[in-house]
């Protein structure tokens, strides 16, 4: 039987999984095998850069807080697996994902976006969403288009009122 004080600490590990997932916009596992220290300093550092925050636990452990969360990742979880979590809902897939293209070794394989099990499709096209920036950019430009679309449409008109 194991000591209460391991028992205990497992407890206090369980909780902070169950609270991380709960607190997180997005949250995705995948494998880091077959990657440098150095590589994952810098996938931490990204992530961290980006307001994500990257942990590894034991997968027996992940499974209870799931379960008390009543989470389901299927085989999800089979395997060492690391844990990205960002209150972002694009942030950490983004990074993940763009570090996975630089390294083959790094392999997403599912998450929890806004509270529901996203398998690695919907992973993958949320990855491909632009940037919030570039999402900003892209609205900015269409509404300079109308308001010049106005103000040419206002000049012609104040032309006609002219002659």
């Amino acid at each position: 039987m194991a000591n209460q004080k391991i028992l205990d600490h497992k407890q206090v590990v369980i909780d902070e999984i169950a609270e991380n997932v709960k607190n997180a916009a997005t949250t995705v596992w995948f494998d880091n095998n077959g990657l440098s220290v150095a590589e994952q300093t810098e996938l931490r550092r990204t992530l961290r850069e980006n307001g994500c925050e990257l942990k590894v636990y034991k997968n027996t452990l992940t499974q209870r807080a799931l379960d008390s969360l009543s989470i389901n990742l299927n085989e999800g979880l089979e395997g060492p697996k690391v844990v990205a979590f960002g209150t972002d809902t694009i942030a950490p897939i983004k990074t993940v994902s763009e570090f996975a293209k630089k390294h083959p070794a790094l392999e997403i394989k599912v998450g929890i976006v806004d509270g529901k099990v996203a398998d690695i499709e919907l992973l993958n096209k949320l990855a491909s969403v632009p940037s919030r920036d570039v999402l900003l950019t892209m609205l900015a430009g269409g509404l300079m288009g109308t308001v010049r679309d106005l103000s040419i449409a206002l000049h012609l008109y104040s032309e006609d009122l002219e002659k």
